[in-house]
């Protein structure tokens, strides 16, 4: 962890390093902490098809069509999340009594993914996320912190075996080895958290994709036991999911915040949204010429924000 971020493979996530070695030792950050709990969370939608996995890079071959990462078509997880692991605290302390804890979930200088394995949720696959042999990586995890010494359960073993597809299917070659991510060449960083321009060398490479990347999820042969989640909050946005992206990068500020209400996409707010779906058209573009393409780009060839005019005139290259 500390050699990936003096090699600086974070980029802009500077909350990775700002808390030391917080981030390894659950005492320093939430003192009296003997135990962590750790929790999963499956988002795939109620109403998910069988082929799912094919489906969703169908999508990728239709350059006209925005695509957003499945665990961010329904409402912020943080929330739902949040809520049920202080449930299930108050449940605890109903059986045991009062005690010292603090729920997290992906919240907090916190390493999810290795407290994750060490408790048997999984093991970090070579695209460094969590895999189960019961439910694949399409997941959220969360933690709740105690005061009370637990019995530790068994780590989970590894079972990638010689499989490397997900290094292989990598569109930026951000899987720079097993399990070591280079996040300034991942799409999820850089449409989602990177704040500034997208290097240009990248950005042929994002495709369609608009808000995050599942590529290497979708690869994955465990993901064919992911689950699908019961509740409502997962289900899929209408106006969101399948839309064309012209349509998209006419939403006014207004509108961006209306449809993303609730929505983990708002975080990146208005200017970035812009930002992605720009980048997307003139991959489009590039594909296909299309008159109505260019048209929705001209359209914001002299926004108010340099960020967007940067990417809208490197659209209209094509």
């Amino acid at each position: 962890m500390l050699a990936w971020l003096s090699n600086g493979c974070h980029g802009d996530m500077a909350y990775m390093q700002n808390h030391g070695l917080k981030r390894a030792r659950p005492a320093d950050l939430v003192p009296g902490t003997a135990s962590v709990i750790t929790v999963r969370m499956d988002y795939l939608p109620r109403a998910t098809l069988e082929g799912w996995q094919a489906l969703e890079f169908q999508r990728l071959e239709r350059p006209q069509e925005g695509v957003v990462s499945l665990y961010a078509r329904g409402r912020d997880y943080h929330k739902v999340l949040r809520s049920r692991l202080q449930k299930l605290s108050e449940r605890i302390a109903q059986e045991l009594g009062p005690f010292g804890h603090r729920v997290f979930t992906d919240s907090a200088p916190v390493l999810e993914a290795e407290l994750a394995s060490r408790s048997g949720i999984g093991w970090r696959g070579k695209h460094t996320l969590v895999l189960s042999r019961e439910a694949g990586s399409m997941f959220f995890l969360g933690e709740i912190y105690v005061d009370l010494a637990l019995p530790p359960t068994e780590a989970a073993s590894d079972h990638c075996g010689t499989c490397q597809a997900c290094i292989d299917v990598c569109p930026t070659r951000a899987i720079v080895a097993p399990r070591r991510l280079d996040a300034r060449r991942c799409i999820s960083y850089l449409t989602i958290e990177h704040f500034g321009a997208i290097p240009l060398e990248l950005r042929p490479l994002i495709g369609n994709r608009i808000y995050g990347c599942d590529d290497c999820q979708l690869v994955c042969p465990w993901n064919k036991f992911a689950q699908r989640n019961a509740l409502p909050d997962f289900d899929e946005r209408e106006g969101l999911t399948g839309q064309q992206l012209s349509r998209l990068f006419a939403w006014t500020e207004a509108e961006f915040l209306a449809h993303t209400e609730g929505s983990p996409i708002r975080r990146i707010g208005h200017e970035r949204w812009l930002r992605n779906v720009a980048v997307a058209l003139g991959n489009a573009l590039r594909d296909s010429g299309d008159a109505g393409t260019r048209a929705a780009l001209q359209a914001r060839a002299n926004d108010a924000r340099a960020l967007v005019r940067e990417h809208v005139a490197w659209a209209l290259q094509a």
